[in-house]
């Protein structure tokens, strides 16, 4: 592609891991709120439950980190905000349907793994006992490797998980202390044996644009990376948001690689993984030709929540617990406060702790509808939405706000193809996939400082 066309649309624009994204939640959407959104959940699609534990502890932070997370004060703290996430889970509980089937389960951070494994095992356990589950749930948890020894991963199973994220990020360990992260206090291939002895699936998660990072080095860890033959790879651009995180600024002081060089470490992984038998799907993952979530993007049926990538046959309506959580419902998002003092305090009053939200409109619903179908499936099929929505496709496109006109300047650019039946990306501008979701979003400001840019 060429290059005056890469900084045309390389500029800041919504992930969209969301619609709307989270920095539209208002508080206005509040604690009474949630709670008729909670009940009216169940007798919306989708029918499954998706459950989210958010554990914002960390032994030490990482300087790029954008995540809801703080350091551990004390083993006490931790079991006292354990206690009101327990709490909060058995509120929720009461007010589900039990018949309905639990698809997911998500353990994210902070780092889940500053639990032991018989907590985690009681969590889950605690979910099993209430819930009857799908056939092969995702039973989920993201891993620092930094501070697992041998017995914690074996446990890993025995806990009830049947998928972990493993966060190496990179493999060149001057690159890991620059950001202020810990290596891996095992070599990955034994944590990988151990893992694949139980029958879990492994994802290892890399980002690239850090300090010291160049296409050479980041190659390097990628290729070390395909030849251990994880089932998905995951290679996120990272995010420079000192807005969020002010210890972002510190990685300014080492320099961080330029957009050309940044570009050229995407590239690069993206063709070798490409050749070494993994398939790219969505913003940022790559998977083997028998993955479910490759299978799923083949039939146009991918699909992504709070959790990441799914199927439609896992996706759920998404119950978070914990600070700063964000709950994903069908008509409604709603935040925990990220108080970690406010949360304890909410929960042990017996309120709920949630500090904002979003109530969707029908119309904001189809435009999250078709942004997560362009997302996930890089296609738009007006006939597709409007089965169903159980209305025409001319009704659709009238209930959308959009500029024809920009599609017209993607197409020009060779960013998508617009016929009447729908709207494609081409191969070449999937990676600005982002940028043409925007034009079916009403809320969206061109030129907002308060996003990422997709490169």
């Amino acid at each position: 592609m060429d290059s005056r066309i890469i900084e045309k649309y390389n500029v800041p624009v919504p992930r969209y891991t969301s619609y709307p994204p989270a920095n539209f939640f208002d508080k206005q959407f509040g604690n009474e709120s949630y709670d008729r959104a909670l009940v009216s959940s169940n007798t919306q699609e989708p029918h499954h439950i998706s459950f989210y534990f958010h554990i914002p502890f960390c032994r030490h932070m990482c300087h790029y980190c954008g995540c809801n997370s703080y350091p551990i004060r004390n083993r006490a703290r931790v079991e006292e905000y354990m206690s009101a996430l327990r709490e909060e889970m058995k509120r929720v509980f009461s007010r589900l349907d039990h018949s309905r089937k639990v698809s997911q389960i998500h353990y994210g951070g902070g780092t889940p793994t500053v639990l032991s494994p018989e907590t985690l095992k009681s969590l889950n356990d605690s979910v099993f006992e209430e819930f009857e589950t799908i056939e092969h749930p995702e039973i989920a948890i993201e891993c620092h490797p930094g501070y697992l020894d041998a017995r914690y991963w074996e446990s890993i199973a025995q806990a009830g998980f049947n998928r972990v994220s493993i966060g190496i990020q990179d493999f060149d360990q001057r690159v890991l202390q620059a950001v202020h992260r810990q290596p891996s206090l095992l070599p990955v291939e034994e944590i990988f044996s151990i893992l694949r002895a139980h029958g879990i699936s492994i994802n290892l998660d890399f980002i690239y644009g850090l300090p010291l990072q160049t296409a050479d080095g980041f190659e390097n860890t990628i290729h070390r990376a395909a030849s251990l033959s994880p089932d998905r790879i995951v290679t996120f651009s990272y995010a420079h948001v000192p807005w969020v995180n002010p210890a972002m600024k510190q990685l300014e002081l080492l320099g961080l690689p330029g957009q050309e060089e940044k570009r050229e470490m995407f590239l690069r992984a993206t063709r070798l993984l490409q050749s070494s038998g993994y398939h790219s799907i969505g913003l940022d993952h790559f998977v083997r030709e028998e993955d479910e979530l490759y299978n799923a993007f083949l039939n146009k049926q991918l699909h992504r929540n709070f959790q990441g990538y799914c199927t439609r046959r896992t996706t759920g309506q998404g119950y978070a617990f914990g600070v700063s959580g964000i709950s994903q419902l069908s008509s409604a998002y709603a935040q925990n406060t990220k108080d970690i003092d406010g949360y304890i305090a909410a929960i042990q009053s017996g309120k709920w702790a949630v500090e904002r939200g979003y109530e969707l409109s029908p119309t904001l619903q189809l435009t999250r509808e078709v942004i997560t179908r362009l997302m996930c499936n890089e296609r738009i099929v007006w006939q597709e939405l409007a089965d169903f929505y159980h209305v025409s496709p001319q009704e659709i496109i009238s209930r959308l706000s959009f500029d024809r006109k920009q599609l017209e300047s993607f197409e020009q650019d060779g960013i998508l193809i617009c016929t009447e039946e729908g709207i494609s990306m081409t191969p070449e501008g999937q990676m600005f996939v982002r940028n043409a979701a925007s034009i079916f979003d009403p809320l969206y400001k061109p030129g907002s400082q308060s996003y990422s840019k997709p490169l």
